[in-house]
């Protein structure tokens, strides 16, 4: 392009941001001003969503000083681009504190994007007394992304019976609920161990269920090593055409607690038969304004033997806790001190290690984001380095944010 103006920097920033690709979405729009050019409400838009997706709290935090130097904070989609990155970067406080006191008039979608940032966070009370604060009060009456909302609350701070009412009383208001109601209800009962209610639920649907409810079953399969139903509901996902490499890892994960073995290794030959391969578990973390990425196992990063060294500290520092690894989430028929070695290559660990080695300020919590679902064994040994190092650590993983802090988690266990 010969010559670029605000709207082709525009173009080239949102793209990215929505093609999945964060990192250089930000770069673009770091480069923006030193280009000549200002940046305006649509610009903003994309940086706060690669900000978003990358957890870059930093970075987050300058457009935000950006948007209220150059008054862009009237513009109510702006703010809730603000309020969604404060709460996807893990700082759910700084997200209601914008809610609060935004000077432009709240829209329906603010008041669900602050609902559901405090159901990410697993604070159902605030999620619940937000909801039922809509209403003619405020003129805003809640519609069916309200009530999806308020469900996923109730799934991530197990409020079983307070979040199935919430989806029954949906059509006495005249509000259908849609495949992803259903699908948070399935989660709710599922995580409650209640899988044959989740079942009847998703039998009794009005509509075809899609891959995603039955693989949510699954999940909570996983959970509480139902084996048959396991079977039975990874039969129904390849009759659908499935070929998710999760689908597969689950069962599989589900056999190897039962010490299977052979039907551990029929699901590999399966996935290889099929050319199913294992998503690749993976970790970012902000750290001076750089993201830095590491995989399972990772040993290209440059400071790879020191990360390695505080794994060691923090191992030797665990025994004295009594702390034994998880080594049934290894899904391999192998001994178990090479189970323990590879849970300490996961990437969340990896992450973590070097958040400890680089923190500067002590008081600032360490932010992960994980592609995946944090493991067990990960959960439980960051609970335990939240304690030891006397560090805030916030975990965000595919489902939900994990907030460690004295050798507890905001999750209570309960994920």
């Amino acid at each position: 392009m010969a010559k670029r103006d605000i709207a082709s920097w525009n173009a080239l920033i949102s793209g990215l941001a929505q093609g999945e690709k964060p990192d250089e979405a930000l770069g673009l729009f770091k480069r923006i001003e030193i280009d000549g050019f200002k940046p305006n409400e649509i610009t903003v838009l994309g940086g706060l969503s690669a900000c978003s997706q990358l957890g870059a709290f930093k970075e987050g935090d300058k457009i935000y000083d950006y948007i209220r130097s150059e008054r862009l904070d009237g513009n109510v989609q702006v703010c809730n681009a603000v309020i969604d990155m404060y709460a996807k970067c893990g700082f759910v406080d700084k997200a209601y504190s914008v809610f609060q006191t935004m000077s432009c008039d709240k829209s329906l979608v603010t008041w669900n994007t602050m609902i559901m940032a405090f159901a990410m966070h697993g604070d159902g009370d605030k999620a619940l007394q937000l909801f039922h604060q809509m209403g003619p009060s405020v003129r805003m009456e809640p519609d069916e992304v309200s009530y999806l909302a308020a469900i996923c609350a109730c799934n991530h701070a197990g409020l079983v019976d307070e979040g199935y009412k919430l989806f029954t009383s949906m059509q006495s208001l005249g509000l259908t609920p849609n495949v992803k109601h259903y699908g948070s209800v399935v989660d709710l009962l599922g995580r409650a161990g209640r899988l044959q209610q989740a079942y009847y639920v998703i039998d009794s649907m009005p509509m075809l269920p899609d891959m995603v409810l039955w693989q949510t079953l699954l999940g909570a399969c996983k959970t509480y090593k139902n084996v048959d139903m396991a079977e039975m509901v990874t039969r129904k996902l390849v009759e659908m055409g499935s070929t998710s490499d999760g689908n597969f890892v689950l069962l599989s994960n589900i056999y190897a607690a039962h010490e299977r073995w052979a039907d551990v290794g029929r699901i590999r030959d399966v996935m290889k038969s099929k050319d199913v391969r294992k998503t690749p578990g993976f970790s970012y973390i902000e750290e001076k304004g750089v993201i830095h990425k590491f995989y399972n196992a990772d040993k290209a990063h440059k400071h790879c033997k020191q990360i390695h060294g505080k794994l060691e500290e923090i191992r030797f520092k665990m025994k004295e806790f009594g702390y034994a690894a998880e080594t049934s989430f290894v899904l391999h028929d192998i001994g178990d001190e090479e189970k323990e070695n590879a849970l300490y290559q996961h990437s969340e660990k990896l992450a973590v290690a070097f958040g400890l080695i680089c923190a500067e300020d002590e008081a600032r919590p360490i932010q992960v984001i994980k592609n995946l679902r944090i493991c067990g064994d990960c959960h439980v040994v960051i609970k335990l380095i939240s304690k030891m190092y006397n560090r805030e650590i916030i975990v965000r993983d595919r489902v939900r944010f994990h907030r460690f802090k004295d050798g507890t988690c905001s999750c209570r266990d309960y994920w």
